[in-house]
């Protein structure tokens, strides 16, 4: 049977920073695509992300890389519910859905997700009211534009101004629609529909989304970014995308999205021992 596991998004802050594993069941996403599309494989990797250092197992059907096409609603049903399930029957952790489609979020909800997590921060038709319906957490991403066209040239008068701004009307949106505060969690989105240089300022500017009062989530591994700077392939990123999350600790992140949870757990925690407030 599955258990959807509790998740306080809210006991986030002033605590250690969470690792949150990726696991894509997609066969076209930029890093791991075509790696865990069985189902025993996928359970298996989110045992080993767990033993790792893992909190969160964030399960995504749909890839968001730049120039990635959408998927049907019954493709991404298919490919992300019996893994939830399998988890939370079988794992302990809190599985975060991340999809932008409302009927895969009730589904997931129903199937043992505890976060709903949407790069399109729940714009969608009905995905609002969807989320409020669950009663789960949701971590609410900016980007610009779509997955599809997102990386064509991004234009910003002020990249920090502009995602702070639309992170706090999409808050505004959520408790409209009837989420807690207490229920949300931000996301600048890094990578998604900005240049190198927008996501080195937003990196250098993350402490200021502290005035949203609200659990900061992070994604930079193995992303183009760190390709840009060093010159190197998705392959060669541990170390730009490690450096990254402990900058991004530094700076007041809450959780760390990962493809390498081992490493990534290490570098948060020394990062955590640096900066924590003193209890």
């Amino acid at each position: 049977m599955s258990v959807t596991k509790p998740f306080n998004a809210a006991a986030l802050i002033g605590e250690q920073p969470l690792v949150m594993g990726v696991l894509n069941v997609t066969p076209d996403s930029f890093s791991d695509g075509g790696q865990f599309t069985q189902l025993d494989l996928a359970l298996d990797h989110a045992e080993q992300m767990i033993s790792q250092g893992a909190a969160i197992i964030d399960v995504g059907g749909e890839s968001t890389r730049p120039g990635a096409s959408s998927v049907s609603t019954q493709q991404e049903l298919d490919r992300v519910i019996p893994v939830i399930e399998k988890i939370a029957a079988n794992l302990d952790c809190v599985i975060s859905l991340d999809s932008s489609c409302p009927q895969v979020m009730e589904a997931a909800a129903q199937a043992g997700a505890s976060l709903l997590n949407d790069v399109r921060a729940f714009q969608r038709k009905d995905a609002l009211q969807v989320a409020a319906k669950t009663g789960l957490p949701v971590c609410l991403m900016h980007m610009c534009g779509e997955p599809k066209t997102m990386q064509q040239q991004p234009h910003y008068d002020s990249v920090v101004e502009e995602v702070q701004a639309f992170l706090l009307a999409r808050v505004e949106a959520c408790l409209a629609a009837g989420i807690e505060r207490n229920k949300i969690i931000i996301d600048p989105g890094f990578g998604f529909g900005k240049t190198l240089d927008h996501n080195l300022q937003l990196l250098e500017a993350l402490a200021q989304l502290k005035v949203l009062d609200l659990p900061i989530l992070v994604g930079m591994s193995r992303k183009s970014m760190i390709g840009a700077i060093l010159n190197n392939d998705t392959s060669e990123r541990l170390y730009g995308g490690l450096a990254l999350a402990a900058i991004a600790v530094r700076q007041g992140a809450n959780i760390v999205r990962t493809h390498d949870v081992g490493p990534t757990s290490d570098a948060v925690a020394v990062a955590y021992a640096v900066s924590a407030p003193e209890k």
